[in-house]
């Protein structure tokens, strides 16, 4: 079987003003997980600043409660779906527009176990929450690495994806690897000294290296897309949000594995680790501003042109976020007050985009929108 992709059919639930049948969890896709990502990343992105203030620790982990808790609801109703309605899910694994969101299961796993170890701790205690976080980041690498590998045999095998076909989401699992590559450091200082701290980083390494080379093979193709058949449906505009993602989680992966390398290797290694941080993570975060210039002013044009509310409105979070994260690993290392002004300057983006796509999708779901039967394939404009 295979799957025509000339436009892509939009995955369930991302655009709004769906009527027809009754919702059901039917039409519940796996991109429901970036909402997750998008609220845990602001607990995360949050500790990660150079902020101290009364209160802000614990209203960071309020939303790492929240996001907990709409992951174990998420998981549960996906494992619903994938029981009550197979034929549907499978379905959603032969579109090429769909499939790739299930890397955002293992981000989702990521980013929730990462709020567990820096501020779930102050909530459930040190040791539960070491269990959780080791638990989580078990479970979302090896997701990840099935993502990684599975969607592209399954683009290449089953999907037929037309020229001009490509698409910002193909990255999501792809960029999966990358996001257990920036987290696992954390875990390195409660592993055996030795074999397993070394291990750790660098198979987190090679996690870093899989991932970036797979990107940079894709990223051309998103944009030859762009140049070649103009802008995307407006629906799916801001998925363009989504190529911050691998720009600021790799920037932050190689600054946490530099930070956790002396002692793990050998000194050299550990100071040219510290160096490869800044010379790699001042270019691409140099990108990644260009590329956000760029995609803020597709979606402008997008609102002009009547873009509404959709699911895909949470891409405007999580990528984001990365990029905050890497800024303040770069102020951190760099001594740059620039770099802690940009952090704060994103991280005020993400919680502005976290409030108003939450509060949007919380209304659609009551509204019964975002789990309505989908609508007609979106039309670029």
């Amino acid at each position: 079987m295979t799957v025509a992709a000339q436009a892509p059919s939009r995955p369930a639930g991302a655009l709004p003003g769906t009527r027809g049948t009754a919702p059901s969890l039917r039409h519940l896709g796996p991109n429901w997980y970036a909402a997750v990502m998008g609220t845990a990343i602001v607990a995360n992105a949050g500790t990660a600043l150079p902020l101290q203030a009364p209160g802000l620790r614990g209203a960071y982990a309020v939303v790492w409660a929240l996001s907990a808790l709409m992951l174990v609801t998420l998981l549960g109703a996906r494992t619903v779906h994938w029981v009550r309605h197979g034929d549907q899910a499978r379905l959603h694994l032969l579109d090429p527009a769909v499939a790739p969101f299930y890397g955002c299961l293992s981000m989702a796993l990521l980013a929730v176990g990462a709020g567990t170890l820096a501020v779930g701790r102050d909530v459930i205690g040190a040791g539960p929450a070491l269990a959780a976080a080791a638990v989580l980041w078990t479970a979302g690498t090896l997701v990840g690495l099935t993502a990684a590998a599975g969607i592209p045999y399954l683009m290449i095998t089953r999907h037929r994806i037309e020229a001009g076909g490509a698409a910002p989401v193909w990255i999501l699992p792809l960029v999966a690897p990358m996001v257990s590559a920036a987290t696992g450091p954390a875990l390195m200082a409660h592993l055996p000294a030795g074999q397993w701290r070394a291990a750790m980083l660098l198979g987190c390494y090679a996690m870093f290296g899989l991932s970036l080379l797979a990107t940079l093979l894709v990223l051309p193709l998103v944009l030859a897309r762009l140049f070649h058949h103009g802008p995307l449906p407006l629906a799916l505009t801001p998925t363009l949000f989504l190529v911050l993602g691998p720009l600021g989680q790799s920037t932050t992966a190689v600054h946490h594995l530099a930070d956790a390398a002396p002692g793990v290797v050998a000194a050299p290694y550990a100071q040219a680790m510290g160096a490869f941080a800044v010379l790699y993570g001042v270019p691409v975060m140099g990108f990644a501003l260009l590329w956000l210039a760029i995609a803020s002013a597709m979606v402008v044009r997008a609102f002009r042109r009547g873009m509404g509310f959709g699911m895909t409105w949470w891409g405007f979070t999580f990528p984001v976020g990365t990029c905050v994260t890497g800024a303040a690993a770069l102020a951190r290392h760099t001594g740059l007050t620039a770099f802690a002004w940009l952090a704060v300057a994103l991280f005020a983006v993400v919680v502005t985009a976290v409030a108003v796509a939450g509060t949007r999708t919380g209304l659609g779901l009551a509204r019964g929108e975002l789990l309505a039967p989908p609508g007609p394939r979106p039309a670029a404009r």
